[in-house]
């Protein structure tokens, strides 16, 4: 037994979960799990961790990104004018090279997010028609465990479900779809819009309640349909919500509506600092924070969560699921742009992007950003995103934990940036400073909570032995920056900074369970209208080498 037996001794230990708040406590692993300390005096470890004077986490888990799939791979190809100027990873006799910049290759999104003490990470939107692209991407990132969301906000058979008024034929299609992609989530993009544009040039919707043609629902039928579907099917994550009106002003009353459409059900508003902005469209000057009654609301509704897809100033990559959003960056931007449907399904729009501190709107949305995490009161219903790389990439994350932690970083900032963030949003005015342990929250046992991974976020018995280890500093960007170790199931895979083995995580998905004798209907929706055959549709697990079933029974309908 002893042969296998990892002791981490002595760190502070922030485990939200299990109620350690800094205190000195030792860790046990065997066999990739974290385990009851062996009651037995005799059993000593085969390996002993010093972690005196550092910081014990659990290791970082982004609950929402763009790392794989097809628009991301396109995204890569797009941006070559960052590929020359951006340090590459090398090649080792243990690591791949690959490209960095905003979007950077497989092998490098592996080794820097675990670089930074995360294991743990979901693609935010990938077609079911396409999952295979990103299964086949996600066997080709390292270090990581991942899993992705599915498409479902603008699918033609749910729509049609939804409009015929059928919900156990909606229910039995949303769970044959997720196990049939192999994905985790259903996720919704501005649901109806993304049809509009497809059937009409520059088509969208801008209101909840309008009628998507040739369907005759209406994004909150939507929003109400699938969020209750969800509960109903017991999924471990709510429906994953890209509300309607993305980046317009006086788009918080659009998400107001959203959160009031889920009806009590579970619902995870993403990017929301995307989806709080005041003021009229065309008129620049009244463009204004009103994340204040947003969080108001989602203060006072617990079954709402959020992540922020905080702003970073820097030159990055847009890619959305949203079509009409990446035409409407590209209007306002000027820059190259693609834009691409899916049939039946879902489109998507890319298109490059710079943020200035000295621009009023982008000064203003890092501001809102901000203002997110400092202002829901419960930080297990906020998480950490940059919706990377929309709003930064994920390597800014330091810098926002030191934005967090540190008002007078922050108020210098704050002079560094358009003055209108001290007229139009509410951030100057705010004190609060988050802990070490509500950073460990909003960055690990949060996500894990809300994703429903209860093995997971935290350093408890049958916990995976995912654990981060960082060595204290007065500047917290650069604690953050290079953890001391990462352990990733139970393995020592990174030491200050250098990767210490080749480790391939798992791709984690759900198989809920739904009425089969609908899938003659499905087959038949298909035979009629897609380009691909009924039975060539599923995803075989052979496209899965580490699979991992999350269950879908821990959560009783509401």
């Amino acid at each position: 037994m002893s042969e296998s037996l990892l002791k981490i001794t002595g760190g502070y230990v922030y485990d939200p979960a299990n109620g350690l708040d800094g205190q000195v406590h030792d860790i046990w692993i065997q066999d990739g799990k974290v385990i009851e300390p062996p009651t037995d005096p005799q059993i000593r470890p085969s390996h002993n961790l010093d972690a005196a004077g550092l910081v014990v986490m659990p290791g970082g888990i982004d609950m929402h990104c763009h790392i794989a799939g097809p628009k991301v791979n396109v995204a890569r190809k797009m941006r070559p004018e960052e590929k020359r100027v951006a340090e590459p990873i090398r090649r080792t006799d243990i690591t791949h090279s690959g490209t960095m910049g905003s979007v950077p290759s497989t092998f490098a999104t592996g080794y820097k997010y675990a670089g930074l003490g995360y294991t743990t990470a979901f693609d935010a939107a990938v077609p079911p028609l396409s999952a295979r692209h990103a299964h086949e991407e996600f066997a080709d990132t390292p270090c990581l465990d991942k899993g992705f969301y599915v498409l479902m906000g603008n699918n033609h058979y749910v729509m049609k479900a939804i409009q015929e008024n059928e919900p156990e034929r909606l229910k039995a299609f949303v769970g044959w779809l997720l196990g049939a992609a192999k994905g985790y989530a259903t996720k919704l993009v501005n649901p109806g819009g993304v049809e509009v544009w497809k059937q009409q040039q520059a088509g969208n919707v801008n209101r909840i309640d309008q009628v998507v043609d040739f369907f005759d629902v209406t994004p909150r039928q939507i929003i109400r349909e699938m969020s209750r579907t969800v509960d109903e099917l017991c999924l471990p994550h709510s429906v994953h919500i890209h509300a309607n009106n993305l980046g317009l002003p006086g788009n918080w009353e659009t998400t107001l509506e959203t959160m009031k459409a889920l009806e009590g059900h579970r619902g995870h508003i993403t990017h929301i600092q995307f989806h709080s902005y005041g003021g009229g469209e065309g008129d620049e000057t009244t463009f204004c924070s009103r994340v204040e009654p947003l969080a108001e609301y989602v203060n006072a509704h617990p079954n709402i969560t959020v992540d922020v897809g905080q702003v970073l100033f820097g030159e990055t990559t847009s890619m959305t699921g949203d079509g009409p959003l990446g035409y409407f960056l590209q209007n306002i931007y000027g820059t190259k742009w693609f834009s691409s449907d899916t049939e039946m399904e879902s489109g998507c729009g890319i298109a490059p992007i710079k943020y200035r501190n000295k621009s009023m709107v982008h000064a203003l949305q890092w501001a809102i950003g901000l203002e997110w995490y400092l202002m829901v009161d419960d930080p297990w219903r906020v998480v950490m995103s940059t919706d990377h790389p929309n709003g930064g990439s994920f390597l800014a994350y330091p810098q926002i934990i030191r934005l967090l932690m540190d008002r007078t970083y922050r108020q210098d900032v704050i002079k560094t940036v358009h003055p209108a963030v001290r007229q139009h949003s509410q951030l100057a005015d705010l004190d609060r400073e988050y802990t070490m342990n509500e950073i460990a929250i909003i960055t690990r046992a949060g996500p894990a909570r809300i994703l429903g991974l209860t093995h997971k976020g935290h350093l408890g018995p049958g916990a995976d032995a995912d654990v981060t280890i960082y060595t204290p500093h007065e500047n917290q960007q650069v604690m953050f920056e290079l953890p001391r170790y990462v352990i990733k199931s139970g393995r020592i895979l990174v030491e200050q900074g250098d990767i210490r083995e080749d480790f391939q995580g798992k791709t984690l998905h759900v198989a809920p369970d739904y009425a089969r004798d609908i899938e003659t209907n499905i087959s038949e929706w298909f035979e009629q209208y897609y380009s691909v055959r009924f039975r060539n549709y599923p995803v075989d697990y052979h496209y899965l080498p580490f699979a991992e079933q999350v269950p879908c029974n821990l959560r009783e309908p509401d």
